[in-house]
């Protein structure tokens, strides 16, 4: 699982069969300060999320595990809005 930030959405007129109804968005994964981190993911939201929301984003084989994606070409997923991220400190 990653940290990451909604950036915003994706918008696929034409795209595979299997993922129609889904809501595309653009993430970036987050380092642990919160800081931005390299790179973007396309990914499909399962949870509702929205703008600038922190999110737990699966990737590979876990993404097509997540509620509603068996069986669809899917290698991201938002899987959780985060609340709030707790260290501890040894």
């Amino acid at each position: 699982m990653i940290i990451a930030r909604i950036l915003g959405t994706v918008v696929s007129t034409q795209k595979d069969e299997r993922l129609k109804g889904s809501k595309l968005l653009l993430v970036r994964p987050l380092n642990l300060d919160g800081s931005d981190g390299s790179g973007y993911v396309v990914a499909v939201d399962t949870v509702g999320a929205g703008f600038h929301e922190r999110v737990l984003v699966v990737a590979g084989s876990s993404a097509r595990l997540a509620e509603g994606l068996k069986d669809r070409p899917v290698d991201a997923a938002i899987v959780g809005v985060i609340d709030t991220v707790d260290f501890v400190n040894d």
